[in-house]
């Protein structure tokens, strides 16, 4: 991008993250969002805790500051930071819930992340991004090179190299990295995987446009049904085919390799254990920086899931054909809609107004008649002690299921296969509690989990048990095969 004084001034009044560093509460914002969405990697929060939590800040900023400092309650600042012109905080409600939810915008974060560098660093390192630059245009050049004569002389040189090595290591010349070089390469490491991170919400904020684009063509469509249908699949196939889909979809699969997060895991205890890192006194989330990849990555699938299943929704409303009435107020709406999203100096009046459904009809017969109100009649009876000689262990001894446990065990088993028998979830973590906890893992597979039932074949599940007087004893249930899929 081109940085003259045309671009530069469009992006000074529209860019989401300079209108956030212009803003006068713009260290409030910052710090309280980094806090709560960027330092623990929170991808959605809902309206009442992140309004409680603000709330709480707001309150330590005015007994430091005065009374009044920021005197709006949370929620309204909230709702600013969300509106259209400031688009600092993305508003939505989640698949069949009512309560509101946030997430951090693309541009904010970028805003937060450019407002980290300005802060005095006691080491910088170069030495580890030189190393980085060189080993990507090795991996460039190599990876294009078509003869296959150079390729395999490149290869011949790279085994010649570690053979020499291993002859000087064999030979006492063991040579290893000094301190200052691996606070170097620490540094590149903790950068690269937080720009990762930020880079997740970019390519959901990406994958989000997208599927508002297509939308806005369905509702301004006025062809032929097949025609839009060809070009939003092909649309479709275009996204996974693109060079941020194929990246993408690369870096899950390599990442969901349950021999990579154990080699990552080992790698960072072994790393974070070593001296001069340990000086350095890094984050204590650094040492799951892997399962926080996962975990936003996983956010990502499950938001292009959703847009794909809310689209196929969109697409198979068959009341298109069936009543092209009511179709077509719809879609005056939702054109409507859009011209105001352009122009939100329309929205200041009354944007589009809606009859009623139906007439208010209230029937004298429909008013209560009169009730006599209940007179309260207490008691004068004494009271008597009671018999303190109750065996109360029983209510120590209640057994609790624990089904978020079970049905982390169940997506942890499902990491590096595509299906699981119940049978053999049951193996790998033997039942505690018997019976009841085998009638919660049926529920999550009739529930939460996608899953399937085998009648023909017959599975045997085994656990054991304590008598009352404290023997071991064995137990089994015979039920069909269930087996649940990823």
């Amino acid at each position: 991008m081109s940085l003259d004084y045309t671009t530069l001034e469009l992006l000074r009044q529209s860019h989401p993250a300079w209108r956030l560093l212009r803003s006068d509460h713009a260290a409030l914002i910052a710090s309280f969002l980094q806090r709560v969405f960027i330092g623990p990697n929170q991808r959605v929060m809902a309206q009442a805790d992140l309004a409680e939590s603000l709330e709480d800040e707001l309150f330590a900023l005015r007994q430091q500051l005065g009374a009044d400092a920021f005197p709006k309650p949370a929620i309204q600042y909230l709702n600013d930071w969300a509106a259209a012109e400031r688009g600092w905080l993305r508003k939505f409600y989640r698949q069949g819930s009512d309560e509101p939810c946030f997430d951090l915008t693309p541009a904010t974060e970028k805003a937060i992340a450019w407002l980290a560098t300005l802060a005095e660093r006691s080491f910088v390192g170069t030495e580890s991004r030189l190393l980085t630059l060189f080993e990507l245009l090795k991996q460039m050049s190599e990876g294009s090179e078509r003869d296959p004569q150079t390729r395999i002389a490149e290869l011949n040189r790279r085994r010649a190299d570690i053979d020499a090595e291993i002859a000087r290591i064999e030979g006492g010349d063991l040579p290893l990295l000094d301190d200052t070089a691996l606070r170097d390469r620490f540094q590149q490491f903790i950068s690269m995987a937080r720009e990762l991170l930020t880079d997740f919400r970019e390519v959901e904020h990406n994958f989000r446009g997208l599927d508002r684009r297509v939308r806005e063509r369905i509702a301004l469509w006025d062809g032929a049904k097949g025609t839009l249908l060809e070009e939003i699949m092909g649309e479709r196939d275009a996204i996974a085919d693109s060079d941020q889909g194929r990246s993408f979809r690369a870096f899950w699969d390599f990442l969901m390799s349950s021999s990579r997060q154990e080699e990552l895991t080992t790698l960072l205890q072994r790393v974070l254990a070593l001296p001069p890192i340990i000086e350095l006194k890094p984050d204590s989330r650094t040492r799951r920086v892997h399962y926080d990849w996962l975990e936003a990555g996983e956010h990502t699938q499950r938001t292009v899931a959703q847009l794909s299943l809310q689209l196929r929704r969109f697409l198979d409303d068959q009341a298109w054909l069936e009543n092209r009435r009511i179709m077509d107020i719809l879609h005056s709406i939702e054109a409507r809609v859009l011209a105001l999203r352009e122009n939100p100096a329309a929205t200041a009046g009354v944007a589009m107004t809606i009859a009623e459904t139906s007439a208010d009809i209230e029937l004298p017969m429909e008013r209560p008649l009169h009730t006599p109100a209940m007179t309260a009649v207490i008691s004068t009876a004494l009271l008597e002690s009671g018999d303190d000689t109750v065996d109360a262990s029983a209510l120590y001894s209640q057994v609790v299921i624990d089904r978020a446990r079970m049905a982390h065990h169940i997506r942890h088993s499902l990491q590096d296969r595509s299906q699981i028998t119940l049978r053999e979830v049951c193996e790998l973590q033997p039942l505690q509690h018997g019976l009841a906890e085998l009638v919660a893992y049926l529920q999550l597979a009739d529930g939460t989990f996608k899953s399937m039932v085998d009648e023909d074949t017959t599975d045997v599940i085994v656990w054991q048990t304590s008598d009352l007087d404290g023997r071991e004893r064995s137990r089994q249930a015979r039920l069909p095969r269930v087996i649940f899929v990823k």
